[in-house]
């Protein structure tokens, strides 16, 4: 599975006065998109950490098309841009009930050892479920 979509009602408490949603929103929906997306794999980012693998992210950026609103229900689609080796890059597209691309955006992420804190390779079973 190299792409995934989850639906996100936007919630009063993530908008601004105007009913918008502020812009650091988006990094949350971006994780809750990824971590879905990992979950529909078969693999537990809890799991991942506890076994002494982290996941940060290395880099952030989004595009801004549309504003997105307070009771909006989005669609988040989360695609696995590349095979990982030290790092995991994902774009996401999210889009309105209307299909209209609301925002774009892009993500990496470092597999890091968790008790060394240096880069490391994803954990095998991690590359076995992208196999599958």
């Amino acid at each position: 599975m190299k792409s995934d979509k989850i639906d996100i009602r936007v919630r009063y408490a993530e908008t601004d006065q105007m009913g918008v949603v502020h812009h650091g929103n988006y990094a949350l929906y971006l994780e809750i998109a990824r971590i879905e997306w990992l979950r529909k794999l078969g693999v537990s980012y809890k799991k991942m950490e506890e076994s002494g693998v982290g996941l940060p992210v290395a880099s952030l950026s989004v595009k801004y098309k549309k504003s997105i609103k307070y009771d909006d229900v989005i669609t988040v689609k989360t695609m696995l841009k590349k095979e990982p080796t030290v790092k995991a890059e994902f774009d996401f597209e999210i889009t309105n009930n209307l299909g209209e691309i609301l925002s774009t955006a892009n993500v990496v992420l470092v597999f890091v050892d968790l008790k060394t804190n240096r880069p490391t390779r994803p954990p095998k079973y991690f590359l076995e479920a992208l196999e599958k």
